[in-house]
């Protein structure tokens, strides 16, 4: 739903979380017309395919749910993963680490909240990254 709402700056309520997208999108930031081939991950892979995937990528967005405690949990092994994977010999993009930012959803949900706002603020100190709590 947030890559979704990036897109079209609308909030699409029927939006199937299991399927897995590659959405084609260009936007103009300072300036400068960027193209964006953002994959939205269907979030239920194996450790290969993410591995993969995060070869894939040239910049993340780590999100949870502040209503999934799981998903919070997971944000710490993914970061890890990006950051391992693209400080590999083996990439030729040189050792610049690519950018990451966490994002925590559904902070309207305030009644269902499992994941406090200072948890994340926490980690993303923790791991020296940006944090982002959204709706």
């Amino acid at each position: 739903a947030l890559t979704v709402r990036f897109i079209t700056r609308r909030f699409i309520g029927d939006y199937d979380p299991t399927l897995e997208m590659i959405y084609r999108h260009v936007a103009v930031i300072d300036g400068e017309m960027v193209h964006f081939e953002i994959l939205d991950t269907a979030g239920q892979e194996d450790s290969l395919q993410i591995e993969e995937k995060i070869k894939w990528g040239d910049g993340f967005a780590v999100v949870y749910s502040v209503t999934d405690r799981c998903s919070f949990d997971e944000v710490m092994r993914l970061c890890f993963l990006i950051n391992h994977l693209h400080s590999s010999p083996k990439r030729s993009s040189g050792s610049e680490q690519p950018p990451v930012v966490i994002v925590g959803n559904k902070k309207d949900l305030q009644f269902d909240r499992m994941v406090s706002t200072e948890d994340g603020e926490n980690l993303s100190k923790a791991l020296k990254l940006p944090f982002y709590e959204i709706s």
